[in-house]
C-alpha cells in the first residue's frame, strides 16, 4: 500500500517537473526538434520515468539530476542563441539535397539520407515529378524545404493582378461550446449585448450557438448545434 502512495506521489512530482521544464525550454523543444532538442527530450524523459516508478533510486537525487540536466539543456540553449557557431555545432545546419534541379548525392551520403526518403518527402509536399524542383534543403530539424522551378510554382492573386482584401484584425472567437468568451470581448472592445444583437439576427439565441468566430475581414462566422444535416458523413 505504501509504495503504490510513493508511486503515485512520485509519478504527480515528475509530471509537474516536466511541465514546468518543457514550458521554460520553450516551444522548440516539442516543435521543430533540432540534435540538442532530441537529446534534450529523450534524456528529461528518461530522468522522470525513473522519477515515476523506480523506487529503488532516491527521489532526491533523481530530482537533483533532472534539475542539473535541465540547467545544461538551458545553458546550451541560451549559448547558441548568443554564439552562432556554438549553435551550428550543436543544433546541425540545413543541409542542400537538390542544387539546380541536380541531386546532390554526395550530400545525401554525409547526412545518410536515401532516395527513397526523398521521394517519400516529396510525395507529402505533392511533388511527384523530380523535374520540378529546383532547390531541396534537408533543414536541421530533419524537415525538406522545397522550391520548385518558376514554371512549376503555383499562380498568386499578385500574379493576376486581382484585388486581395488586407486582413483586417486578428480572429477573435467569441463563442465556444456554447459559452461566451468574455474576455475575448473585452480586449476587443466588444459587448455581450452586440454579440446577443447580431445572434438575434440568425433567428438564434447564445445557447443555440456552438462556435462563433469574429474573422479577418471582421466578418461573422456561427456554427449551431442543430445543423439541420439529417444524414452526416461519419468516417
Amino acid at each position: 500500500m505504501y509504495l503504490s502512495i510513493e508511486v503515485i506521489i512520485r509519478t504527480g512530482v515528475a509530471f509537474i517537473l516536466l511541465l514546468v521544464i518543457s514550458r521554460i525550454l520553450g516551444k522548440q523543444t516539442i516543435s521543430n526538434m533540432t540534435f540538442q532538442d532530441f537529446v534534450s527530450g529523450i534524456t528529461l524523459g528518461g530522468i522522470t520515468a525513473n522519477l515515476a516508478f523506480n523506487t529503488s533510486i532516491n527521489r532526491w537525487l533523481l530530482i537533483l539530476a533532472l534539475i542539473v540536466f535541465f540547467a545544461i539543456a538551458y545553458l546550451t540553449s541560451f549559448i547558441s542563441l548568443k554564439n552562432r557557431t556554438w549553435s551550428k555545432w550543436v543544433s546541425g545546419t540545413p543541409t542542400v539535397i537538390i542544387e539546380n534541379g541536380k541531386i546532390l548525392e554526395g550530400n545525401m551520403r554525409k547526412i545518410r539520407y536515401t532516395m527513397d526518403s526523398l521521394i517519400q518527402n516529396m510525395r507529402e509536399k505533392n511533388i511527384f515529378n523530380m523535374e520540378e524542383v529546383e532547390y531541396a534543403v534537408m533543414e536541421d530539424h530533419g524537415k525538406l524545404s522545397v522550391k520548385k522551378k518558376n514554371e512549376y510554382e503555383a499562380v498568386t492573386r499578385k500574379d493576376l493582378q486581382l484585388h486581395v482584401a488586407k486582413l483586417k484584425s486578428f480572429p477573435v472567437e467569441l463563442i465556444i461550446d456554447g459559452k461566451v468568451l468574455e474576455d475575448n470581448l473585452v480586449q476587443n472592445n466588444l459587448t455581450r449585448e452586440w454579440l446577443e444583437s447580431e445572434v438575434c439576427k440568425h433567428n438564434k439565441t447564445i445557447p443555440d450557438v456552438f462556435y462563433a468566430v469574429k474573422g479577418t475581414q471582421n466578418n461573422l462566422f456561427f456554427d449551431y448545434y442543430h445543423d439541420g444535416i439529417r444524414n452526416p458523413i461519419d468516417s
